[in-house]
Formats: C-alpha cells, sequence, structure tokens
C-alpha cells in the first residue's frame, strides 16, 4: 500500500492570503501547505480521504487517472470544497463517484453542493454515490477500513484505520473506546495545529500525548497551520519517533 500525503495544512493552508510570517514566507517547499487529505494505493484500489478545496490541483500533481471511492471525515468546507471537480472522474471512469461517509457529512455535502442534487437535465453536474458507514468495519474491494470516532469539538469526525496505518484529523478529543481501536498500529498520522491552545484541534503538545500514549514506530503530523513553525526546525525539535508530514510526501506498507 502506497500512501501519498496530498496536503498537510488547516483551513487556511500555508501560506495564509495576505501573511508576511517567516512561515509563510518561507523558500523550503515542506513549509508550502494544501489543504489535509490523502491518496491511498493499495490492493487494486485508489482511494482519497477527503476532497478539499485543493482536490483538483492534488490529483493533477499525482497524475490520479481513476478514483475508486472517497473517503469522508466530515462537512467542513476544507475537507469537502472540492466536489466540483470529481467531474472530471464522472467523464473519465463513466460512473457517479462512490463516497463513503455519515448521515452529517451527506447532510453537509448536499447542503454545499445543492445544484448538483436540483431535479434537471444538465449533464455537467457533479454525480456522487453515498455509501453510509458508521462505526463497523466495512471494505473498499479487498481493502479492509475501520472507522475511528474523534471528537472536534463537538462534532464527530471519522478517522480511519488500513491496517498498520492509522489516520486522525480534526481531532480535539478521542474516546478511551476509539484509542483502543488505534493501539498496535506502527504509523499513526495525527493531527497537530500549533503550540497556542485550540478549542477544536489538537495543538502539538496534545499530539505527542496521543503519540506517546499509541508507541506507533512513526507519528507524522498534519493540519499543521503556520503558526507550527517552520518545517527545518520543527524537523529537528520533535522527537525522532515523530515527523511533520509535508505535501507529496510518500510512504510505502
Amino acid at each position: 500500500m502506497t500512501i501519498t500525503f496530498l496536503g498537510t495544512g488547516t483551513s487556511q493552508g500555508v501560506p495564509v492570503i495576505a501573511c508576511d510570517c517567516e512561515v509563510c514566507a518561507s523558500e523550503d517547499p515542506r513549509d508550502n501547505r494544501l489543504r489535509t487529505s490523502i491518496l491511498i494505493e493499495g490492493k487494486g484500489k485508489v482511494i482519497v480521504v477527503d476532497s478539499g478545496p485543493d482536490f483538483r490541483q492534488q490529483m493533477l500533481r499525482e497524475d490520479v487517472r481513476h478514483l475508486d471511492g472517497i473517503l469522508m471525515t466530515h462537512p467542513h468546507k476544507d475537507h469537502t470544497g472540492g466536489f466540483d471537480d470529481i467531474r472530471s472522474f464522472n467523464f473519465i471512469n463513466r460512473r457517479a463517484v462512490d463516497v463513503y461517509c455519515d448521515v452529517l457529512t451527506e447532510k453537509g455535502i448536499r447542503e454545499q453542493y445543492s445544484y448538483a442534487f436540483a431535479e434537471t437535465d444538465y449533464p455537467y453536474l457533479p454525480k456522487m454515490n453515498f455509501i453510509h458507514i458508521d462505526d463497523a468495519p466495512f471494505k473498499i474491494g479487498a481493502l479492509d477500513i475501520l472507522p475511528i470516532e474523534v471528537m472536534h469539538a463537538d462534532m464527530p469526525v471519522k478517522g480511519f484505520r488500513f491496517g498498520d496505518f492509522t489516520y486522525i484529523t480534526d481531532a480535539k478529543t478521542i474516546s478511551k473506546k476509539e484509542m483502543d481501536k488505534i493501539r498496535g498500529t506502527k504509523i499513526l498520522v495525527v493531527n497537530a495545529l500549533r503550540y497556542e491552545e485550540h478549542y477544536s484541534h489538537f495543538t502539538i503538545d496534545e499530539a505527542l500525548d496521543v503519540a506517546n500514549e499509541i508507541k506507533a514506530d512513526t507519528t507524522y503530523l498534519v493540519h499543521m497551520s503556520h503558526q507550527f513553525g517552520l518545517y527545518a526546525e520543527m524537523e529537528q525539535k520533535l522527537p525522532a519517533n515523530v515527523k511533520p508530514a509535508y505535501d507529496g510526501l510518500k510512504l510505502e506498507i
């Protein structure tokens, strides 16, 4: 299985519009972060987790020609803002794109893209096939997926475990029951917004607490804001088994 980090930034991305902080002004490409998403290629399937506003750019950069489905974590716009661009896959693959999500997320997508569900014969609308998921394990082909529920303030957000790889974004708290689902994973991905307290996202220290409890071989941090710090400095500052991810990073599992 190959995991590609399509984006590793928070809702505004990095650089932030009109910001001249040292991170936004950095010439290190690892400090440029599109909205957080990953591409999973394994067992004959090609899956994306979330379809944010940078979806088109991410698909072009990775030369994705076929898509078997989109796993959705929650309905916030920085994770759903690219749905109009699934039209290209509709045309090329000659079918609606399967979207795996809970009822809350489907409702959000339908509200944000109401024109796509209007009663019209207009042919150029994004076409999606919603497949509801809950806390139960499920499969996409031979790919086993275990949902993990985390809380983004008071909003439930889906994380996902694929064998020895676990992906968590937009978390502020994780219950003991859901933490138990993560234990034993070898590679953990978890959100880490910044050092300063935030009401709906893990701080860097809170993400490190999760990493210390899970004890994965390697933990990668994502959903990082421009307040996270410079990549080169944070890479040296973090524990040896914790790394900031960057856009385009590929893992072979």
